[in-house]
């Protein structure tokens, strides 16, 4: 037998609680990530932190939570009981300790105290736990989970509670930032999930006195919304609910325990199911389940006794069961709408008209929508979407498991060089390219009639998986990779048009971004070096004298295969497409794609004179 295949003792190791995490990160806080995503996990260490803080709060200990980034460093503060000064190391650095094992003290909690915070502190540079109680300080401090510097509990007159600050790991989450938008709209959902709790982020102040209806508020403009916010509450359960005048396909904000469960679970499928139902016995009619709930708008969150998730990033419920003597998930879920619900559209027959007029206009569109749809799935197949148009991955084929599914990513490229080159130097696993021909339409002000009718929009639908639902989509991050010329630019316009006016809540979501390539190449014998901007030029110049070689790239099909797998692999640079919570898409798309010929002509001179200051 050859070296390579024994197989003795000492092939078996035993690794202590950080290795395990720093060696197995994606199995403690999902996909790494450089910040440019929601779901990256430098938000999910801010996440197990503050989770055991809104415990506290929930547990009825402090009602205020301090949150701090500035640049790498994140420091959360609250005023909850402390943690128990003599077990302050072990909580944060002993798995399978923490207080939320005894179901007495925390029946619905957030997190479980045996792994979050142990996993912040393995892949921390920095890790620092003050915890302040009975008159009395101490604090520990780590180093990627070795610990470091403490401080043996000793009188002091601060307010109780605890303090968490940390560093991620460089070496881990290479090149990342912290985008405040992502923190802020993670901070507004506990605040919704928590009426009554305030939490400061870099001293903005988010408070919610209505939950979800708030959230909901926030998320729809009045002007869009088809009837007022209906907003019921249960022991265990609070939802809202309404349906948007302006998008096609419906969007859901779900929640279990305070978590933000992105990719919904047992109780978003029986929530969807219980509101159809539900509507078909008031009304007396068997309306088409899409039909009810096209356009809809809705939160829905629950509470549930030990919770079991697909993953320790608990973005996926799994349990079917509520816990205690509570009947299953769907049951609990179900009869709740079928009582409040039924009983508020009884209430108020505005809102059940303008519901039921809502519904009536669906079916209208949708039948006369019924043979172009047909149309264009049967041109979709002839298309070989897997063959020609798009080059899939292989988590569609079955060969990866699902957990891979946050890592997908579908490339939106223009021209068949461009596409070839991505498609040589992609990840087959995690990787997608989708092939533009041509320039997009400019799809503002149509109807979802155009989406069927033009080939590029209904392939590029199909393939996206996304018709009916985003819940179906079939990559978490679709990225637009055009040229960083002018009509590059036009076409990353027109695509991002076409998203915002049929798909809003795919952006809303954080699915979109936009590919940052190098502008320019500078090397010499040595070293190359990529350069995003002139100033990164200038300064590659200066390094690599005297006289580097410069190249300046005009096309996504100016670089190589060889060269593009830097640019789409770990160092990937993404920039997220965010929407301006202040203005309305309708705004937003009639600024920038109306009739407003002067007011953009202005814009674009102001902004222009900017950019040329900034490189003078």
């Amino acid at each position: 037998m050859s070296v390579q295949n024994q197989y003795t003792e000492d092939n078996i190791r035993s690794l202590d609680w950080k290795e395990h995490i720093r060696m197995r990160p994606g199995m403690y806080i999902g996909k790494l990530g450089d910040g440019s995503s929601p779901d990256d996990g430098i938000y999910i260490l801010l996440k197990e932190v503050l989770d055991n803080s809104i415990d506290e709060f929930v547990m009825g200990a402090g009602k205020t939570i301090d949150v701090s980034v500035q640049s790498s460093k994140v420091t959360v503060r609250d005023y909850g009981r402390g943690i128990p000064l003599g077990k302050l190391i072990d909580v944060v650095s002993k798995m399978n300790t923490g207080g939320k094992y005894d179901t007495r003290a925390f029946k619905k909690a957030v997190g479980l105290n045996g792994v979050g915070t142990k996993a912040v502190n393995a892949l921390s540079d920095f890790f620092r736990v003050e915890s302040n109680r009975d008159g009395k300080t101490a604090y520990a401090e780590f180093k990627r989970g070795e610990l470091d510097n403490q401080l043996i509990p000793e009188d002091s007159s601060r307010r109780r509670g605890t303090k968490v600050t940390f560093i991620p790991d460089l070496s881990i989450f290479k090149n990342f930032k912290f985008r405040n938008e992502y923190i802020a709209r993670m901070l507004k959902n506990y605040v919704y999930l928590n009426p009554g709790l305030t939490i400061i982020f870099n001293n903005e102040k988010f408070h919610s006195k209505n939950g979800l209806k708030d959230l909901l508020e926030e998320r729809i403009k009045d002007s869009a919304i088809t009837y007022p916010i209906i907003h019921l509450k249960g022991e265990d359960i609070e939802v809202a609910i309404t349906h948007s005048k302006t998008q096609y396909s419906e969007e859901y904000h779900s929640f279990v325990n305070g978590q933000n469960t992105t990719q919904g679970g047992t109780h978003l499928s029986s929530f969807r199911e219980a509101f159809v139902k539900t509507i078909r016995e008031f009304y007396g009619k068997n309306f088409d389940a899409s039909d009810i709930r096209k356009s809809i708008v809705s939160a829905v969150s629950i509470k549930v006794m030990e919770p079991v998730f697909e993953s320790q990033t608990k973005t996926k419920l799994g349990s079917t069961d509520m816990g205690g003597n509570l009947p299953s998930v769907r049951v609990y879920i179900n009869d709740f709408l079928k009582n409040k619900l039924d009983n508020y559209l009884h209430r108020n027959s505005d809102v059940a008209e303008a519901l039921q007029k809502k519904i009536l206009q669906a079916e209208k569109e949708r039948k006369e929508l019924s043979g172009i749809r047909k149309l264009a799935r049967e041109r979709a197949k002839k298309a070989s979407l897997h063959n020609k148009k798009l080059r899939d991955c292989r988590v569609h084929f079955g060969d990866l498991k699902n957990d891979k599914r946050l890592d997908t990513t579908l490339f939106i490229t223009e021209g068949d060089s461009a596409s070839g080159s991505i498609t040589k130097s992609r990840d087959v696993n995690t990787q997608a390219v989708f092939s533009l021909r041509g320039k997009p339409l400019n799809s503002y002000g149509m109807s979802k009639k155009i989406v069927y009718e033009n080939e590029e929009f209904n392939l590029l639908q199909a393939a996206l998986n996304i018709e009916d639902s985003i819940e179906d989509l079939r990559y978490n991050n679709i990225v637009i990779a055009t040229d960083a010329d002018v009509d590059g630019m036009h076409i990353r316009l027109l695509l991002i048009t076409f998203f915002l006016q049929f798909f809003p809540e795919l952006i809303r979501a954080g699915h979109l971004y936009i590919l940052q390539t190098p502008l320019f190449r500078v090397r010499n014998k040595k070293e190359t070096i990529y350069c995003y901007s002139e100033p990164e030029r200038i300064s590659a110049i200066e390094k690599l004298k005297p006289k580097p070689e410069i190249t300046r790239f005009k096309g996504l099909g100016e670089i190589s295969p060889d060269e593009f797998g830097h640019f789409i692999g770990d160092d990937i640079r993404l920039d997220p497409v965010m929407l301006d919570e202040d203005k309305s898409i309708e705004e937003l798309l009639s600024f920038y794609m109306g009739k407003n010929t002067p007011n953009r002509q202005s814009f674009i001179i102001d902004n222009l004179k900017v950019e040329l200051d900034i490189v003078d």
